[in-house]
């Protein structure tokens, strides 16, 4: 681990020149809060599915759209930003021979994806209780749980930048990213979709990414989070089990 943190410092150090990306990691689900959340909700008042009828569509929406954000930062940062690395810049060619290993690489961009993950929710976090749509302070624990979402889904994007072939694959990314992103009960509950519907939207990682900020938002703590956080570290360690021979193939042969 101490070698990854070398390669961490490292895309610490160049991010001081990108700070603008992460801004905009930030700006992108406050845009949809303010849009979605407050517009669309003064229309939709209570949220139907729900017992609290005190619940706004803003409280709803707010920590979904935290999960989000966390997701697409550390799946961006790996699956784009590795791919570059490992196909056309050749960053990672000239890594391995120092002392640093492919582990060393995946787990340093692993981490790096999930630090970042995490600032630009903690940032979001930020805003959304100074805009007034933090229900409980239990939703403090979508700082942690925003991390582990980033480590599940940076491990995942370091797993799907080894298999893309060209700039034109990444449209496939996006076409499984979007569809999650307005299904798997962002916007609305996932009692509002037919039984089957539901054990379908139930096996999506986003959806338990979502749980896992959601309900410490609306006040809800209790084991029934155990399950969405075990489902995304063991979501994390998959990604990492493909990513890291694939890796030492395109590398050391």
């Amino acid at each position: 681990m101490t070698r990854a943190l070398l390669l961490v410092e490292r895309n610490l150090m160049i991010s001081r020149y990108t700070w603008a990306m992460i801004a905009a990691e930030v700006l992108e689900p406050l845009l949809y809060l303010l849009s979605i959340g407050v517009g669309v909700g003064a229309l939709v008042g209570h949220v139907p599915g729900l017992d609290d009828p005190d619940v706004t569509y803003a409280q709803f929406v707010a920590p979904a759209l935290l999960a989000t954000a966390a997701m697409n930062g550390a799946m961006n940062e790996t699956s784009f930003g590795t791919f570059f690395k490992l196909r056309f810049e050749r960053t990672y060619d000239t890594m391995v021979t120092t002392p640093l290993t492919v582990r060393d690489i995946a787990f340093g961009e692993t981490a790096w994806a999930l630090l970042r993950g995490a600032v630009a929710s903690s940032g979001f976090l930020a805003i959304v209780a100074v805009l007034g749509y933090a229900r409980s302070p239990w939703v403090l624990l979508a700082v942690p749980g925003a991390a582990l979402i980033g480590f599940a889904f940076a491990a995942v994007g370091l797993a799907v930048a080894t298999f893309l072939r060209s700039t034109h694959d990444f449209q496939l990314i996006q076409l499984v990213m979007l569809p999650m992103f307005l299904f798997a009960t962002t916007f609305f509950p996932v009692t509002v979709y037919p039984r089957p519907v539901q054990l379908f939207v139930e096996c999506l990682p986003l959806y338990h990414a979502i749980q896992l900020l959601r309900e410490p938002a609306l006040g809800h703590v209790s084991p029934a989070l155990l399950p969405s956080a075990a489902y995304l570290v063991a979501l994390g360690a998959l990604g990492l089990a493909i990513a890291l021979p694939r890796m030492r193939r395109a590398l050391l042969a």
